[in-house]
């Protein structure tokens, strides 16, 4: 029987176990899409206690928690932390097969050198450990971000936020780079009720009265130099779908000025005016050689009372059916028919449409970069071992696995890096798996092993252009009892 959590975990192969050993793990992280809140690694802050860093925040937590039949008072609410924690641990049992369970141990093993399982009995244990590692300085947010071999953070901020904490990052000498990635969504949803206050928000932001559509494209165009001159080299859109309506520039412009009122928009409008500000704001990117990353899929805000009480991002949204396919092409081929199609990477939710994507980017590469348009990995509900494996298999399927720029955590927790390593396992373990059974020539181990380690960092290095800068962080050890 093999031990839980062992050196091997989850390679099953003598050559699995050679890529990720070799290969795989030595190689610093590049987390180029996550939520991270950049104001705490400015201050590098030092959590109280393990339930602060672990828990406030994390819906995959939340969901399991309720599931498992407990209180949102323990949740959400407003009971201590140690009772919070307890909770958890109690539920963790109950989460066998659930990647949580995979990521509970590995995050307590890799940052605090816990070997025990978490549960009901070894709780307060548990909880007592991890809050005195917590209170030495090596335990401040920058240093969990040593520990983890972390070269590059890439952040996700509105063009309305100021970006200070990011200014102050950059003064500090710290190694791990830390980038703003541009997420506009808010910019483009002229039904929301609050959109004419984001106006002002961002009109006040990049220094620009926003009274017309040539006013907000201005202010978005200020914001993304801005951006970009903090180093910022990509921008994300969370979008249920692509949007590709025709419109004209007189049609969107009519549409901004009755969003700007507060006047009433039908359905057509909503999508000729998000159709139009996509196109828009991928033409900015083409035009620094920037990446732009389109996370498609979410059903979000199920829950119509939890919504009400909690608000968003509290763990109520769900793998949405939607059409992608016609609109996604047209998308594309309206930009690349302009020959301004940037570098791309389409993240789907949905793995019933996995092979839609995964040809969908090879209908434009177009030779210039490799790998230019990315199949992203599993993200938010897929980012688990069978959801990976069928990313992986699509992508190798249809496309270049080789080129595949690799993980990201897409998450708001200092302790989420163990999903690198989760990840290369995977990736090892299905190459070795093809090795050991005739699939791949054993002859070729040694470009196997430059293909992980690509995968694992230096693909996503060159693609974003982080190889010209910096050198990559080297591994930092931290003292674990």
């Amino acid at each position: 029987m093999t031990p839980f959590l062992s050196d091997d975990f989850l390679l099953q192969t003598p050559t699995a176990r050679t890529l990720y050993h070799e290969h795989a793990a030595p190689q610093p992280i590049i987390d180029y899409h996550c939520h991270l809140p950049p104001d705490q690694i400015a201050q590098n802050r030092q959590f109280e206690n393990i339930t602060q860093i672990w828990l406030y925040g994390d819906h995959y937590k939340w969901r399991a928690m309720r599931a498992n039949g407990v209180n949102e008072r323990f949740i959400t609410g407003d009971a201590s932390d140690w009772e919070k924690f307890e909770k958890w641990a109690e539920t963790v049992p109950y989460t066998v097969r659930n990647p949580l369970y995979h990521w509970t141990h590995l995050e307590l093993r890799r940052y605090f050198g816990i070997t025990e399982l978490l549960n009901k009995d070894s709780a307060r244990r548990i909880y007592e450990q991890c809050n005195a590692l917590l209170q030495t300085p090596e335990y401040a947010v920058q240093g969990l971000l040593r520990k983890m071999n972390v070269a590059t953070v890439c952040t996700t901020d509105d063009p309305a936020d100021s970006l200070e904490q990011h200014q102050a990052i950059a003064t500090q000498g710290f190694e791990t780079r830390i980038l703003p990635t541009f997420r506009p969504d808010k910019a483009m949803t002229p039904e929301a009720p609050d959109y004419p206050a984001y106006l002002q928000r961002l009109g006040a932001a990049a220094g620009i009265e926003i009274r017309a559509y040539a006013d907000l494209l201005a202010a978005l165009r200020q914001r993304h130099d801005f951006f970009a001159s903090l180093g910022g080299r990509l921008s994300d859109h969370g979008l249920e779908q692509i949007y590709a309506a025709d419109y004209t520039e007189a049609e969107v412009a009519a549409i901004f000025d009755k969003a700007r009122l507060d006047q009433a928009l039908t359905t057509a409008e909503i999508e000729q005016f998000k159709s139009a500000m996509l196109v828009e704001l991928a033409i900015m990117d083409w035009e620094k050689g920037w990446t732009q990353q389109f996370h498609l899929g979410a059903l979000r805000n199920n829950n119509a009372r939890a919504l009400r009480q909690l608000g968003p991002d509290t763990g109520w949204d769900s793998i949405g059916d939607f059409s992608q396919a016609q609109a996604l092409s047209r998308f594309l081929d309206r930009l690349d028919n302009q020959d301004k199609l940037t570098k791309t990477i389409l993240y789907n939710l949905n793995p019933a449409d996995n092979d839609i994507f995964a040809t969908m980017i090879g209908n434009f590469q177009d030779g210039s970069v490799a790998g230019k348009m990315q199949f992203g990995s599993g993200w938010w509900f897929l980012d688990q071992k069978d959801g990976m494996e069928k990313q992986i298999n699509a992508l190798s399927n249809m496309g270049l696995l080789s080129r595949f720029v690799g993980m990201l955590t897409d998450s708001r927790s200092f302790l989420s890096f163990p999903r690198h390593e989760y990840f290369r396992r995977i990736l090892c373990n299905l190459l070795g798996r093809d090795v050991e059974n005739g699939e791949l020539p054993a002859e070729e181990l040694p470009w196997l092993g430059q293909l992980v380690e690509n995968i694992s960092y230096g693909n996503a290095s060159q693609y974003f252009g982080f190889d010209q800068t910096a050198a990559p962080v080297s591994s930092g050890e931290l003292v674990a009892s």
